[in-house]
């Protein structure tokens, strides 16, 4: 199995995300995270992801008789870089999309099952909007984000933090225009 096909699964999504923030998890831990998702699924899937090498083992430790291993995401190894999206066909593209969008709800119903959700307090927005932009404004856009994000990318776990899904999306709208060569 591939990375790409390894990364575009729900529940691998979900471990992912779990992981996410450089956190380290035993996969009990991500039992109690993942409530929704049977045990037996869940180590299969977490077996999957280290034999793939896409987490790492940091720690073990006994409990009980028994190896606990926790557990690291490996950013290094998830990255779908510009060559393998070029190279995904466009059922590729549907199927990631479809598989992403899937565990993005799964996260967002496991918050709002959560004893206390509140998602006004909480300050949940799922808003959606449609910028004009050339290729070149387009890249900047996505530059600008890069930039936010990786000032908070170093963020660790705090008592005042808690981990936020953020998920940007684009996609043009409407086919390009032949005329203006497709600026």
């Amino acid at each position: 199995m591939d990375t790409l096909e390894l990364i575009l699964h729900p529940v691998r999504l979900r471990i992912m995300w779990a992981l996410s923030g450089g956190r380290t998890r035993t996969t009990s831990d991500l039992c109690e995270s993942l409530p929704d998702v049977p045990k037996t699924t869940l180590y299969r899937h977490v077996g999957l992801l280290a034999d793939a090498g896409l987490l790492e083992v940091v720690g073990e430790q006994r409990v009980r008789g028994m190896i606990e291993r926790h557990y690291r995401l490996r950013h290094d190894a998830l990255q779908i870089d510009l060559d393998t999206a070029q190279a995904m066909s466009n059922e590729d593209h549907r199927h990631g999309f479809a598989v992403a969008m899937a565990a993005l709800l799964a996260e967002f119903n496991a918050y709002l099952d959560r004893p206390g959700a509140d998602p006004a307090a909480d300050r949940v927005g799922y808003r959606q909007g449609t910028l004009w932009l050339s290729p070149q404004e387009m890249e900047e856009v996505a530059g600008e984000l890069l930039k936010v994000f990786r000032a908070r990318a170093g963020n660790g776990p705090t008592p005042s933090r808690r981990p936020h899904v953020i998920s940007a999306i684009f996609f043009p709208t409407e086919q390009r225009n032949q005329d203006d060569g497709g600026s």
